[in-house]
């Protein structure tokens, strides 16, 4: 394995390295960095958390000069991801002798004091929400035609709330020559025509989607056994008082629902997600940061790319429709060789995605909640009873069994659901005649006797 002195950066990126104690690169950072110093361009699949973010940013700020022009721009399309980003380059730049400045654009901030201040000097690094970038280089007050490099980061989330536009207008502003580097979770189709566009014969670096939870968090699941989901919720964070408990949910209509139930518990709650106010936002983001909420209420789309550090238990409210999601919101725990519990919430309908995840080599540790704690049960042998009772069906219903699983009208399933189950039912009577026979027949030998 690698060491970062191994790249042989400059001096004050080695002591930034030693300050926040990175002592050796990430599988990201290790296969990206050389990358990045051949110059080429780069399609970087990689999960958020995974450390791609100083991946691009250890080997560009060592290319970078004194020159007082726009020579690294980065978007990110949400303000969140985009102020993490400035903060580890601010962190990375805190010992450099030069004047390498950073100009962090994104909407909701004032755009007249960002023109002004452009107008006395350009940064050499230029890190924004795609919106206000375009807007400033539409305007030239922010000048990128000698740019050398260009990061597209989270790519994909990019794409999905409609910013890919003012980025391939940016782009369409720089100079011929330019690296780009394009990362992303997910490289979705229609995000082909982009990288066919701008990327000039680009090295493509797929890194495998970990499915191994890290050892030092405790993964749990907790069934519901068809209970108000809502309530059990209200008693997974009120046990042992974590301290700081960072609650999942699909939608932004279950985030505001989840989270009113919570402050109507008289919870210390807090909610992200993408319908609030920059200007809330932002505030939210820093009272979590200054620990003024216990608990913080997201969605995935919100939550990705935000570092909120501290987080000691992670409640997935409901399971992510993308495996991917999985993996990303428990490592939101056990950051930096900390302790951590993610704790997943299943219903009855929802075993058969717990046991889709255990297929990729997830470990869940099964949990109930017993006079206030949490114990170890055995509840997840339920459905592996119900697999072994699936098997002994009448050979006559294996093949609707099968057939169940293709889409078929309504109607269709429900007329194999009612047969597998008369089917059942009918074996259980069997049963219990047969034990019924074998009783009398007991009784009749202890009578001869």
């Amino acid at each position: 394995m690698a060491n970062f002195a191994d790249y042989r950066f400059t001096d004050f990126l080695n002591k930034a390295l030693t300050k926040i104690n990175f002592q050796k690169p990430t599988p990201v950072q290790e296969k990206v960095i050389p990358l990045v110093q051949t110059g080429r361009d780069l399609i970087v699949q990689a999960q958020t958390g995974s450390g791609k973010t100083h991946a691009y940013l250890l080997p560009l700020l060592d290319e970078l000069t004194d020159a007082q022009q726009v020579q690294l721009v980065i978007t990110a399309p949400s303000r969140e991801l985009a102020y993490q980003i400035r903060n580890d380059t601010e962190q990375l730049l805190a010992n450099q002798p030069s004047t390498l400045r950073v100009g962090l654009y994104v909407g909701g901030t004032d755009k007249q004091k960002q023109v002004n201040s452009l107008k006395n000097k350009q940064p050499q690094i230029v890190i924004g929400t795609p919106g206000r970038v375009w807007d400033l280089v539409r305007s030239h007050d922010l000048l990128v035609y000698q740019t050398k490099y260009f990061v597209i980061d989270e790519a994909d989330m990019t794409l999905d709330l409609g910013f890919l536009k003012d980025v391939d207008l940016i782009a369409g502003s720089m100079p011929e020559k330019l690296q780009t580097m394009v990362f992303s979770a997910t490289i979705p189709p229609k995000l082909q025509p982009f990288l066919k566009k701008y990327l000039h014969n680009p090295k493509v670096e797929k890194l495998a989607v970990p499915t191994v939870i890290a050892p030092n968090i405790d993964n749990w699941s907790l069934f519901t056994r068809g209970r108000d989901r809502k309530q059990v919720l209200k008693q997974v964070l009120t046990i042992g008082q974590p301290y700081l408990a960072l609650v999942f949910a699909n939608t932004k209509k279950t985030v505001d629902e989840v989270y009113d139930y919570l402050v109507q518990q008289g919870l210390n709650v807090a909610k992200i997600h993408g319908d609030l106010k920059p200007r809330e936002r932002r505030r939210i983001m820093k009272a979590i940061e200054n620990m003024e909420f216990q608990y913080v209420v997201a969605s995935d789309l919100a939550a990705r790319g935000i570092d909120i550090p501290g987080v000691s238990h992670v409640v997935n409210y409901q399971l992510p429709s993308d495996d991917e999601f999985f993996i990303h919101r428990v490592g939101r725990t056990g950051r930096n060789q900390l302790g951590g519990t993610a704790i997943t919430l299943y219903g009855p309908d929802e075993e058969e995605q717990i046991h889709h995840l255990e297929n990729l080599g997830i470990v869940f540790q099964p949990k109930e909640i017993k006079n206030g704690e949490f114990v170890d049960t055995y509840e997840r042998d339920r459905r592996q009873k119900r697999s072994a009772t699936n098997k002994q069906l009448d050979n006559k219903l294996v093949g609707l069994v099968k057939k169940q699983k293709q889409k078929k009208k309504p109607g269709y399933r429900k007329k194999i659901k009612q047969a597998i189950s008369d089917d059942r039912r009918q074996q259980r009577k069997l049963e219990h005649r047969q034990q019924q026979r074998q009783q009398r027949k007991i009784k009749k030998q202890n009578h001869l006797k």
